[in-house]
């Protein structure tokens, strides 16, 4: 593709970065097949290919409007474009930097900004989330359903293990995920003891920056990443083995670290190295899969149905390591049809785009169920929540299936 990009952004690193990628497509066509929202619309401007000839009209210089911000905003970031793109496109990158591009130069309507404000500023906030939350699961049946599906319900999380061990690990509390699914990542740090491992917590670490990076409060994520690494470092430099990641959006996001913090000479080594340290649980059990073989197998007679979310099988990259677990245990583990589709939670996307959201969940539901599983797991407390709220149907995740069958046989 060639470019010409206007005088604003072209000497800019942003401006150098969305060249690149830009001339790296070749205009093929082949990420409308596997993109949610063109699948649905069917309109070019709604798939990838039609975004990335918004967004370069408006680099080089073509005055955005409201109707191509509503085209970046309908996009789901799922990245299912970038693991079907024969040329590499780095599609996520760009439509970061398009859309604060296009919010620059187009005013958003009052409720639009109240709601995504609200959403900035409480979400990776846990002293301002946790409380609302705990509210909002204590009078959950009296709120109407569009609330009840944003709010699962209260859950007990058991007992974090106090056992010490040699092996030290760091976990990502994260934000939202302790208050909404506590259960997660004590069943993780449970897991992870039985097998002669100890998961630390960084009290001072919070938010991935994923949720204000990713709706344009970009100099807010950034902030929110800087924290992290001043969280961990003590830890990285008495030599922890890595930064475990129990949520497949945060993964992706802080596996990025290194990149999106390059431009930062305070920052851009140690950020290197967090990103370097980081890994997703399901990187880390198949190293315990002998010894997870020995206590479990025969102990899960449960059929699931595995929802890959799309921050690990296309933002990471991460693809069947945890059916392979599953299934050397001697869980009975499906996958739908069309399982690169997204389920249409997408971080904030849900509560932005609720419509096309809802239709994509639905869509996902009927393909999981399709499969006649007892439950369906999944990686990242969004999809989890999301496709919860469509179903009556068990929805964990998989490492809380591993959590039960320990605890059954201890």
């Amino acid at each position: 593709m060639q470019t010409n990009l206007a005088d604003f952004i072209k000497d800019t690193r942003e401006g150098q970065e969305a060249d690149a990628i830009l001339r790296s497509c070749v205009h093929c066509g082949f990420c409308t097949a596997t993109c949610p929202t063109y699948q649905l619309l069917g309109d070019e401007l709604d798939g990838p290919r039609g975004r990335i000839y918004l967004i370069k009209q408006v680099l080089e210089g073509k005055p955005a409007t409201r109707k191509t911000q509503q085209h970046l905003d309908r996009c789901l970031t799922c990245r299912s474009c970038e693991s079907t793109c024969p040329s590499g496109v780095q599609y996520g990158r760009l439509v970061d930097i398009g859309r604060k591009i296009v919010d620059e130069q187009v005013p958003r309507p009052l409720a639009q900004r109240v709601l995504r404000g609200t959403l900035k500023y409480v979400l990776p906030r846990k002293a301002l989330f946790n409380p609302a939350m705990k509210l909002g699961q204590a009078v959950r049946p009296l709120l109407p359903k569009v609330l009840q599906n944003k709010i699962p319900a209260a859950q007990s999380a058991g007992a974090w293990p106090t056992r010490q061990h040699d092996r030290k690990m760091l976990l990502l509390d994260g934000c939202v995920q302790p208050a909404m699914s506590p259960n997660i990542n004590f069943a993780s740090a449970r897991v992870l003891d039985a097998l002669g491992v100890q998961l630390v917590v960084a009290p001072k670490a919070g938010c991935c920056g994923a949720i204000r990076y990713h709706l344009n409060d970009q100099d807010g994520g950034l902030d929110d990443m800087r924290n992290n690494i001043d969280a961990w470092w003590p830890y990285v430099e008495v030599g922890v083995e890595a930064i475990v990641m129990t949520a497949s959006g945060c993964g992706v996001t802080v596996k990025e670290y290194g990149h999106l913090l390059a431009h930062d000479p305070l920052y851009a080594e140690k950020a290197k190295r967090i990103a370097e340290l980081t890994l997703d649980l399901s990187e880390i059990l198949p190293e315990f899969e002998a010894d997870l073989v020995k206590k479990l197998s025969g102990k899960i007679s449960k059929r699931i149905a595995w929802h890959p979310p799309c921050t690990l099988q296309h933002g990471q990259q991460i693809k069947g390591k945890v059916e392979g677990l599953l299934r050397s245990v001697g869980v009975d583990v499906r996958l739908c049809a069309d399982s690169h589709l997204c389920c249409g939670s997408a971080g904030t996307y849900s509560v932005l785009q609720s419509e096309l959201s809802y239709q994509l969940r639905d869509n996902k539901l009927r393909n999981l169920q399709a499969t006649e599983p007892e439950m369906i797991l999944s990686a990242n407390i969004g999809c989890l929540t999301h496709l919860q709220s469509g179903t009556t149907m068990p929805v964990q995740h998989w490492v809380e299936l591993l959590d039960q069958a320990l605890r059954a046989t201890s």
